[in-house]
């Protein structure tokens, strides 16, 4: 059963969603070239105690930090690393998830190590919001929840790119996880209707290659099977009458 969120857990949620797009952006001052990713995983676990935000990930299944970061070839659940310092040319994907008085908030967003990306790479990346948003313009009461899945597949597909299969969005609220499962890549017209109060984590997962992945050896690590780069990225979106309000984004 998908929870229906009255009146004040959506205000929490919004509240959340708005510290925590705060906390992400101040990421742009932070990651550079030899910056470690434990660095970043720290600067994070900083700024939610001082917004009095509780991590969802930390301690979640044993995991022992506040956020994923993800390079390059890694999809998601790339564990912090005093080891991994970051390199010029590198795509860092970095996934947070927070709780505010109780109810969580969860976002991810790309970085370029670099003066200017690559056309080729600015491309890739914009693909991946495209169907980020895609998915999220379905997010309207009496859709169907696949009509949010195809909307991504359709975007990412066209565009020449792969959708990763072995993982998926979710609904969320007082836990970071919870249902309905939001695949990325489906037909439409199927699934639970979409109804006001609902929220949802959509997180489009995809690749320049082929959508296989592998769990790495720390046991965290999604990465590719076939080495091609990989983008992920995330919105918290709570479903109102009148239409998706998205919470993870200030601007």
């Amino acid at each position: 059963m998908i929870p229906i969120k009255n009146k004040e857990a959506i205000r929490k949620m919004i509240s959340a969603g708005a510290m925590l797009a705060e906390i992400v952006e101040g990421l742009n001052a932070i990651i550079c070239e030899n910056v470690t990713t434990l660095e970043i995983d720290t600067y994070i676990a900083q700024a939610l105690a001082k917004k009095g935000m509780v991590s969802s990930t930390k301690g979640y299944m044993g995991y022992k930090h506040v956020c994923c970061i993800s390079i390059n070839d890694e999809v998601v659940h790339g564990v912090p690393s005093a080891q991994r310092r970051l390199m010029q040319g590198d795509l860092i994907k970095v996934d947070v998830c927070a709780s505010l008085k109780g109810y969580c908030a969860d976002m991810a967003r790309p970085f370029f190590v670099g003066k200017e990306m690559p056309k080729e790479l600015e491309r890739f990346v914009q693909v991946a919001q495209q169907s980020l948003d895609a998915g999220i313009n379905q997010l309207n009461v009496g859709s169907r929840l696949t009509d949010v899945s195809a909307a991504i597949q359709q975007q990412v597909e066209r565009n020449g790119y792969s959708v990763v299969r072995d993982f998926a969005g979710h609904g969320i609220g007082r836990r970071m996880h919870e249902e309905p499962e939001v695949l990325n890549y489906g037909v439409p017209g199927k699934g639970p209707i979409i109804r006001a109060g609902m929220a949802f984590a959509i997180e489009p997962m995809i690749t320049t290659g082929k959508y296989d992945v592998y769990v790495a050896e720390d046991g965290w690590t999604v990465k590719t099977v076939d080495g091609s780069l990989a983008m992920h990225v995330e919105d918290t979106i709570i479903v109102t009458e009148d239409g998706p309000i998205i919470l993870t984004r200030n601007r």
